[in-house]
């Protein structure tokens, strides 16, 4: 059975959207364990909801979507990404364009219209929204930093450890996904700057997998691999 991961912490415009997602997958796949994910912080961490959730897979080599609670991808590339993800070593993106609805394709979407046939606009250099993956891989390059807090860069910062780290890029396959409206974070204030400051740390290290391992700790997130029962 496919484990869905899906941080969420429960806001009123964001109920209709993970709706969407679940009723997604249980159309698509049938039987599939669907956990929410949270943690005690204070301020939302997607970095560290993320991490939690792969750190109760017990088997390393076990195939995991983590999924945002907004976003829905399409069938074919996710199997792509799913068959693929257990041998290679890598996160794969089951994506190549990500259309975000906005106020107006959501609705449209709401009404009926099919996904591919909602207005969106494209947003390049996307790498969030959907991850496949395991264990294994996901600690390898020390999955993501839960230095980020809010909004804004854990995705950015972690495509560049995984970049460095293993010597490419996650590995995309054809295909979209589709972000649905919700209200936005602010972008703006000390936890944001704090968190692009941060960014420019791994924009540094880009350039050394000695530098990048120390600052992402991947000795000690390898190890948690290592210990994970591969069944």
């Amino acid at each position: 059975m496919l484990t869905v991961l899906i941080p969420w912490r429960p806001q009123p415009s964001r109920l209709a959207a993970i709706d969407a997602v679940v009723d997604w997958y249980v159309r698509n796949l049938g039987e599939v364990d669907i956990r929410t994910i949270d943690s005690d912080d204070e301020i939302f961490n997607l970095a560290r909801c993320r991490n939690l959730g792969m750190n109760s897979i017990e088997d390393a080599g076990e195939v995991v979507v983590i999924n945002d609670a907004d976003t829905i991808p399409q069938l074919e590339p996710l199997l792509e990404a799913i068959a693929a993800a257990s041998t290679s070593g890598l996160v794969h993106l089951p994506y190549t364009r990500y259309h975000w609805l906005g106020t107006v394709g959501t609705a449209q979407f709401t009404e009926g219209v099919p996904l591919d046939e909602c207005e969106f606009e494209l947003v390049n250099g996307a790498c969030s929204g959907v991850y496949v993956t395991t264990p294994r891989s996901w600690w390898s390059h020390g999955g993501q930093d839960e230095r980020f807090r809010g909004w804004g860069f854990e995705d950015a910062a972690w495509y560049v450890a995984h970049e460095t780290l293993l010597d490419e890029a996650p590995r995309r396959h054809e295909g979209v996904v589709y972000a649905l409206h919700h209200a936005a974070q602010a972008r703006e204030g000390e936890q944001y700057d704090a968190n692009a400051a941060l960014m420019e740390q791994y924009r540094e290290a880009r350039s050394s997998r000695a530098a990048m391992r120390q600052l992402v700790g991947t000795d000690a997130t390898a190890e948690k691999a290592r210990r994970l029962p591969a069944s």
